[in-house]
Parts: C-alpha cells; sequence; structure tokens
C-alpha cells in the first residue's frame, strides 16, 4: 500500500499505524521524496510502499526434519548424511546402511517417526514425511506385492483362508492394493495392532478347511504370549509349561521360505495414513 507525508518517515510512519505492524515486520519502499519550495514548505509530498513481510520460514518443515535426523545420528554414533530428494522425502546415504535400517526396518521406521513429528511441529494439517535409505522401501513393497501373489495362488487352489504375519498400516495396504483387482481373491485386515494382520480369503472357500498360517510368528508377541483374533493375549501351555519354558524358539519368516531376517516396514504409528483394509 502506498502512503504519503511531508516526510518519508511520517509517510513510513502512516504505514506501519495502518497496518499495525513493526518496522522490522515490514516492506519500506521510498517511491518519491518529498519536494520543498521556498521557505522549506513542502510542495509535493513524499509517497512511500509499505507491507507486511511474507511470514517466510527459516526453513521448511522437511529441512528441519533432515537437520534433527543427522543430530540423533550423531548421538547414535552413526556415520551418515540427510539430503531432501523430493516432497517430503530424506534419502539417508550412510557408510553402513544396516546400521540405519535396522533389522526388518525397524531404526529406519524409528527415525521416520521422528522426522514426521519434528516437520509437522505447528501444521495445521499433517503431511507424511518418508525417510528412506538405499531404496529399501521400494524394494519392501516389491517383496510384498510378490509375496500377495504367490499367497493368492496359494489361497485358490487350496481354497483356504491364508493369514499373513503382523504388519504395519504401511505394509497391509500394500498387500490391500496388489490383490484389489484379483478375480480370484478378497483381501481384509484381522486382529488388533500392533498384530494386525492382513487375511486372502479366496471367492470359492472351503467353510470346513482350516486357515494356512503364511507367518510362522503369527499372532505372537514378544513375551512369547499369543494373541486370539480377537486381539485378547493368552499363553501357549502344555503340562503346566509354556512354550519358552521348553526352550522352543520358532522362526520370524514365511513359512515357505527358508528361515531368515526378513525386511520390514515396522509400526508408523503417527507417521502413517488410516486405510479403511486396514
Amino acid at each position: 500500500m502506498e502512503f504519503t507525508g511531508k516526510t518519508a518517515e511520517e509517510a513510513v510512519k502512516k504505514g506501519l499505524e495502518t497496518l499495525n505492524i513493526s518496522e522490522e515486520d515490514a516492506e519500506i519502499e521510498i517511491i518519491e521524496d518529498a519536494v520543498k519550495g521556498l521557505f522549506g514548505k513542502v510542495k509535493k509530498e513524499a509517497v512511500v510502499s509499505v507491507k507486511k513481510k511474507e511470514n517466510k520460514k527459516q526453513s521448511s518443515g522437511t529441512e528441519k526434519a533432515a537437520d534433527f535426523i543427522l543430530k540423533v545420528f550423531d548421538i547414535m554414533n552413526i556415520d551418515a548424511k540427510a539430503e531432501i530428494t523430493g516432497e517430503n522425502k530424506i534419502t539417508v546415504f550412510a557408510t553402513e546402511s544396516s546400521e540405519v535400517i535396522g533389522y526388518r526396518g525397524e531404526v529406519l521406521d524409528a527415525v521416520q517417526v521422528l522426522a514426521g513429528a519434528v516437520a509437522n511441529i505447528g501444521n495445521k494439517e499433517y503431511k507424511k514425511v518418508v525417510v528412506d535409505c538405499e531404496n529399501y522401501r521400494g524394494r519392501r513393497e516389491e517383496t510384498l506385492i510378490n509375496l500377495a501373489h504367490k499367497l493368492e495362488q496359494k489361497a485358490t487352489e487350496t481354497r483356504r483362508k491364508v493369514l499373513l504375519e503382523p504388519m504395519s498400516p504401511f505394509e497391509r495396504r500394500i498387500i490391500h492394493t496388489a490383490l484389489a483387482e484379483s478375480s480370484t481373491v478378497k483381501t481384509e485386515s484381522d486382529g488388533k495392532e500392533p498384530l494386525r494382520y492382513v487375511v486372502i480369503i479366496p471367492n470359492d472357500l472351503d467353510a470346513d478347511a482350516k486357515p494356512y498360517n503364511a507367518g510362522a510368528n503369527h499372532g505372537r508377541n514378544r513375551n512369547g504370549g499369543r494373541f486370539d483374533q480377537k486381539g485378547g493375549k493368552r499363553n501357549d501351555r502344555r503340562g503346566g509349561r509354556d512354550n519358552r519354558g521348553r526352550g522352543e524358539r520358532r522362526g520370524s519368516g514365511f513359512t515357505e521360505e527358508k528361515r531368515k531376517p526378513s525386511l520390514s516396514f515396522g509400526t508408523y504409528l503417527g507417521n502413517s495414513l488410516k486405510d479403511k483394509n486396514d
């Protein structure tokens, strides 16, 4: 907005008072200086432009998150750097990527949750932040899509429900999407967090057939107890002793694969999107 006055200072003062802002918060431009005539009388008033500065943040939320991640890695003594490689996406480059990703992606997921929290401080609308390392997310998605089609075939051939191991909402969504157009099966989620899992159901289901458990640790909590499909905890006891007492250990992968550490996105907590199928 333009303001006039006998002097530029007077015009600026008018502008600041009209806009109710301080000089530090204003962008000021002198368009014309005052012109004085004889005996110091003002012949032409000064004209200035005064407007409020745009509220530009020193850095975006994603940049703040990237800086925060570096501090976390420094505390963890991990040699890594974080770069913004897309909208709301941070890619981590590390000397030892396994330290950043962690077993089943647990470290990477935890870092992503923290990054999302930092990036969204003060935001009215939540924006998801993705943290990746060596394209772990993409490789995991490809693995889950291949698994989904493999178990789709098994469910179709055996006419039995197939129960997958517990997964994060993001991973379950990948399975649901991969089989959304299937002509032989449908999918649904069952159980309660953090042990919610996907069930693949053939269209010609044999109601008398027992479900096929595709996850050796399906329904097992970290303390060794089991959860029923309603989410309640129970212990596996035989002869007054539970499985831990017998020293039994169970595999952590899918039963049709050799036992080996598998990859997982883990739980996204607050940094995930809700899905009706989850």
